[in-house]
């Protein structure tokens, strides 16, 4: 086996967002990045009872730490983790692309008490957006911790006259005022392409027609409009974190599936699969 990891230089960003979320200490970085395990295919598992397997870290080829542990590791040496077997940097450009990918980003459903009511509903846009933005800091998402931010940010965008659904292009908006953090939104939108940012340590979020996904575990028939992480994939699937329910972890979506149903925000429900491709990459 053979190991991978990608250092990127993220420390002043990382701790100017931790200051502006009100935590004023020091930036302690997590213990230096555990290795990235090249381990082949994944394989997609079922339990007794019919539902899927999360996507298992041991079974992913290539498996991204949050930026913050890995600007710890890269502090404290050579840049890459030592190894006997020596490690080698996963880029788009490399001659031998992994199989599949797992970037390891917390979860937590939109409603962190199955709390479904109004709000909560509508906040699968702000879950997405605190998932990869928890990524980012290195930090775990506890329940409680979800559902305070959840609110706060909520609050700061109803201050400012932000709708309940809300396009990429206002997620991206809201990223960069309420965090300070870079966000770029894009509209080529194939598997190539998000493979290719996936690679790069990278989760990406997709608006979605939530009732051409097909979830199982979504109440009725779904969402007419949804919102969630992409922070993986397989031969066969995109694995992601779906905020819309509390099986959403490392869900597993058909790729053609997922692709399908990827469309932005149109203003009105009924109309959402007439929605652009569109996803959005935040950054530190």
């Amino acid at each position: 086996m053979c190991e991978a990891i990608m250092i990127v230089p993220f420390a002043d960003a990382v701790q100017r967002l931790r200051e502006k979320m009100g935590k004023k200490t020091p930036l302690r970085y997590a213990p230096a990045m555990r290795r990235v395990i090249v381990c082949g295919f994944a394989l997609l598992l079922w339990g007794c009872t019919g539902e899927p397997v999360p996507a298992d870290p041991r079974q992913m080829e290539v498996l991204y730490r949050s930026p913050a542990d890995s600007r710890a590791s890269s502090a404290a040496g050579s840049g890459f983790l030592s190894s006997d077997r020596g490690i080698a940097p996963v880029t788009p450009s490399s001659s031998s692309m992994p199989s599949s990918v797992l970037i390891d980003v917390p979860f937590s459903p939109q409603a962190p008490f199955a709390l479904w009511d109004a709000l909560h509903e509508e906040a699968c846009e702000e879950m997405s957006l605190l998932m990869v933005m928890h990524y980012i800091l290195g930090e775990p998402l506890d329940r409680q911790g979800a559902e305070d931010r959840l609110q706060a940010l909520i609050a700061w965008e109803q201050e400012r006259d932000f709708p309940d659904d809300v396009t990429v292009e206002q997620l991206a908006a809201i990223a960069r005022e309420r965090f300070g953090l870079s966000a770029s939104v894009r509209t080529d939108v194939t598997r190539e392409s998000l493979e290719g940012i996936l690679r790069t340590g990278k989760p990406v979020i997709v608006p979605a027609a939530g009732r051409d996904l097909g979830n199982p575990f979504f109440s009725g028939d779904g969402p007419w409009y949804h919102m969630l992480v992409i922070i993986g994939y397989d031969k066969d699937h995109f694995i992601v974190n779906d905020p819309g329910t509390r099986r959403g972890e490392r869900y597993r979506y058909d790729k053609d599936i997922l692709l399908t149903a990827i469309h932005d925000w149109t203003g009105v429900k009924e109309t959402v699969r007439e929605g652009r491709k569109a996803m959005l990459i935040i950054e530190p």
